[in-house]
């Protein structure tokens, strides 16, 4: 089994620890950090590996420039005031080091995971790559993805992945600051997609929806989301 890491919330939430006081600044210092960050790694390869032979391990984290930022000026917008963890650079230093993690250029991290993905399925069969990642971003593939967070391991066949990518299409990504179709929610994408059982069918009728919301720009705004929200798949020289 190959396991593809993507370690960028990881390292995130290593650098955090509960405040013991209301003067604390609620960060580990480096070397704490280091320990949280190996600890929460041991833990996931070794749940793993109770059902599953662990051949191979590719860590992959901080990103470098991106693409859909070029696309519109809005993505990710809602993020820009977040407070940085001050040891983040550090510790992705350490990581990159230690784990010799691999580094999208002009693209994101996920992205990269995506393009390994494609390529190792397409050599070895999706029986033997699990994605490790808390993103539901990676849900748009038929893949086996372990989420650290919910300790939970599932396998997308090939139509709920086409079904999880259609629904962000139309209810958007908050996270994300990506807009879908007005009034169009979770409800909404279930309704449209639930009982449909092909990714033709699936694009269609939420083009559909996006004509009756955005009329003339319709086609626009589809393009633009779809850039957004559907992760690369060609960026293994990135």
């Amino acid at each position: 089994m190959i396991v593809l890491i993507d370690a960028d919330s990881l390292i995130w939430s290593s650098c955090y620890k509960q405040k013991e006081t209301p003067e604390d600044s609620g960060y580990h210092n480096i070397e704490e950090a280091k320990d949280k960050y190996n600890e929460v790694v041991m833990k996931i390869i070794n749940t793993i590996e109770v059902d599953h032979e662990v051949d191979k391990v590719i860590t992959f984290a901080g990103a470098r420039g991106n693409f859909r930022k070029q696309i519109s000026k809005t993505y990710k917008a809602n993020r820009i005031d977040r407070e940085v963890p001050p040891i983040l650079n550090e510790l992705q230093d350490y990581v990159k080091e230690q784990y010799q993690s691999k580094q999208g250029y002009g693209v994101e991290t996920d992205d990269l995971v995506a393009t390994y993905w494609t390529n190792l399925t397409d050599t070895f069969g999706r029986d033997e790559v699990i994605i490790v990642s808390i993103d539901k971003d990676y849900l748009q593939f038929p893949a086996t993805i372990y989420n650290y967070e919910r300790k939970t391991l599932v396998t997308i066949n090939e139509i709920d992945a086409h079904r999880n990518f259609y629904t962000q299409m139309l209810v958007g990504d908050v996270a994300d600051n990506v807009k879908g179709v007005k009034g169009c929610g979770v409800k909404c994408a279930e309704k449209t997609l639930s009982n449909l059982t092909s990714k033709y069918s699936m694009s269609r009728s939420v083009y559909e929806l996006y004509m009756k919301a955005y009329k003339g720009k319709a086609n626009i705004k589809y393009r633009e989301n779809y850039s957004l929200l559907r992760l690369r798949v060609d960026c293994i020289n990135n």
